[in-house]
């Protein structure tokens, strides 16, 4: 009844943003570097956040620290996506927000050390998410696929509480029906995938640390080496890697080779989940497998991602 409850309110909010967005002319509108045709809602995964912002309330004020940090990435990367907002305070609103999430992880009472190293995941992982958030459905067909697998884990560990992470991925759900959809209704805008990308990451901060497994990350490994790749291959060729682009290997193949962008996205989150279970079914086996397993996975990938791609870029670019 609760999560009932949970997703019609949602329904409902999302349909009064839609109203907002509309009347102050929140939209996205298409240019040379877009993969869309058509104008379109921007923020519609401010969902995501109100997600959170549910369970926060009935929870009895849980993760406070976490939700302050949520809070103020939503706000900064919403008003991101109205003015354009210089990088200078967009930056140190990010930090802050990276900060109060290592706070709640308790990264503080580990060596110095682990707290740059979250700092360079969280970073990272939140820039990737925005960069991926290029087509129709994709940020949400990877969020519930990695949502799901975090829920799935939680049944073992009891790292967090389930109702968050159902909650925020009810908020994807919701956000998944407006725009899974060849003419989307909404766009998630930097609001949308930077704060399901902070909310994801803190729940799989919260799995490494309760398992003492590192093997967790690979929970993003499909984002991960098409980001990383993509990276590598504008900076051989002197790009700016913080302009806009169509260079990732989903984006040749949903407007250069003209694959349907809804079974890309589909294929991108199935993909993960695959892997997901496998990473889930080694975390069980003793160290040296794990670490083989996680070697030959990234180098196949990174292979199978290298081969496809120069055969896009070769044949329809």
């Amino acid at each position: 009844m609760f999560y009932t409850l949970v997703v019609f309110s949602l329904f409902l909010i999302e349909i009064i943003y839609f109203k907002i967005a509309e009347r102050f002319d929140i939209i996205d509108k298409p240019n040379e570097r877009s993969s869309h045709a058509l104008v379109t809602l921007r923020g519609g995964g401010v969902i995501f956040y109100f997600g959170v912002l549910i369970y926060f309330f009935v929870s009895g004020f849980q993760y406070p620290w976490f939700f302050l940090g949520l809070s103020m990435m939503t706000l900064i990367s919403f008003l991101d996506d109205i003015y354009t907002l210089s990088n200078k305070i967009r930056l140190l609103v990010h930090f802050v927000s990276v900060l109060l999430m290592a706070f709640q992880l308790e990264v503080f009472s580990m060596p110095w050390y682990y707290l740059i190293v979250t700092f360079i995941i969280i970073v990272g992982v939140i820039n990737a998410y925005n960069f991926m958030d290029g087509i129709n459905g994709i940020t949400a067909s990877y969020s519930l696929s990695v949502g799901i697998l975090l829920i799935w884990t939680n049944t073992k560990y009891h790292f967090i509480d389930q109702d968050l992470l159902v909650c925020s991925m009810l908020g994807v759900l919701v956000f998944a029906f407006f725009n899974f959809r060849e003419k989307a209704k909404c766009f998630a805008g930097d609001v949308g995938s930077v704060s399901i990308a902070f909310i994801i990451l803190f729940a799989l901060g919260l799995l490494i640390i309760e398992s003492g497994n590192l093997i967790y990350i690979l929970f993003l490994i499909v984002y991960g080496v098409d980001t990383i790749w993509t990276i590598i291959g504008r900076l051989i060729k002197r790009e700016n890697i913080f302009k806009a682009h169509r260079s990732h290997l989903y984006q040749y193949l949903g407007n250069e080779a003209k694959i349907n962008k809804l079974l890309i996205s589909f294929l991108y989150g199935l993909i993960q989940f695959v892997i997901g279970g496998l990473v889930i079914f080694y975390a069980n086996k003793d160290l040296n497998s794990q670490l083989i397993f996680s070697v030959v996975l990234i180098l196949s990938m990174s292979t199978f991602y290298l081969v496809l791609k120069n055969y896009v870029i070769r044949k329809y670019a």
